[in-house]
């Protein structure tokens, strides 16, 4: 959207004023919810905020990119957007889309996120005003984690945590896949389909990293009130505490 910014208003608001007229001028934006046009401007906003704060560091810059159709992987709308009643999701200009929800939502539903995966498989994501106040019990536990390379981390109490067993079997298939998709010719059907088991290998990968991931810290989280980390950098100790 190029043009010279109002000194009155703020990037976001200019660019917001601006959405009527695109409407005109591209009439398929009008069976987009508002809120989710609003939202886009935001997402250009800040990519354009990250930008000239890499270039005032002296940073790499990378200008920020057109996303055409296809790479867009996310929106997110307000409230007033969408309503959950049970498993069954009604978005504003779009319809019903049932859903199954891995827990229970407890607060006001504020927000909601639904991105796809590298499979086209689609997850919502809600945000919700709640106020939690149930803290874990306090501990004078303490425990110090020096996070390794042939295992994934040692303890201070001589614990060792190794390395999820699905690493190395999924390193194997990653480059099986990888090997299949670098011999199909491009433009083929052949490369087409490896593509997809490169990207299902790889979103399998990231699920798992991310359940060990979350099983450990919990496990640390639990028994100990203080936590802490090697700093890698300057083989100084961060402390956390939970």
């Amino acid at each position: 959207m190029p043009g010279k910014r109002n000194s009155d208003k703020s990037g976001i608001s200019e660019l917001q004023d601006r959405l009527p007229q695109l409407k005109l001028d591209h009439p398929e934006l009008k069976k987009v919810y508002s809120h989710l046009l609003q939202n886009v401007t935001l997402r250009v906003e800040l990519a354009f905020k990250a930008f000239f704060r890499r270039v005032k560091a002296g940073e790499k810059p990378g200008y920020p990119r057109s996303k055409g159709r296809g790479w867009y992987d996310s929106f997110t709308c307000t409230e007033s957007g969408f309503k959950l009643t049970g498993n069954v999701l009604h978005l504003s200009k779009i319809g019903d889309i049932r859903v199954k929800l891995h827990r229970e939502l407890k607060g006001k539903i504020k927000r909601l996120t639904i991105r796809r995966s590298a499979m086209n498989k689609w997850y919502e994501s809600f945000l919700t005003d709640y106020d939690c106040r149930e803290p874990l019990p306090s501990s004078l536990k303490v425990i110090g984690v020096d996070v390794g390379i042939s295992s994934f981390a040692m303890l201070s109490n001589g614990t060792k945590i190794d390395n999820s067993r699905f690493i190395k079997s999924s390193e194997k298939a990653l480059a099986k896949a990888q090997r299949n998709l670098s011999r199909a010719a491009k433009g083929t059907p052949q490369r087409a389909r490896a593509k997809k088991v490169v990207a299902h290998v790889h979103e399998k990968i990231a699920n798992r990293r991310e359940d060990f991931v979350q099983k450990v810290s919990r496990d640390l989280a639990d028994p100990y009130g203080t936590i802490c980390f090697e700093n890698l950098t300057s083989r100084a100790w961060s402390v956390t505490t939970t």
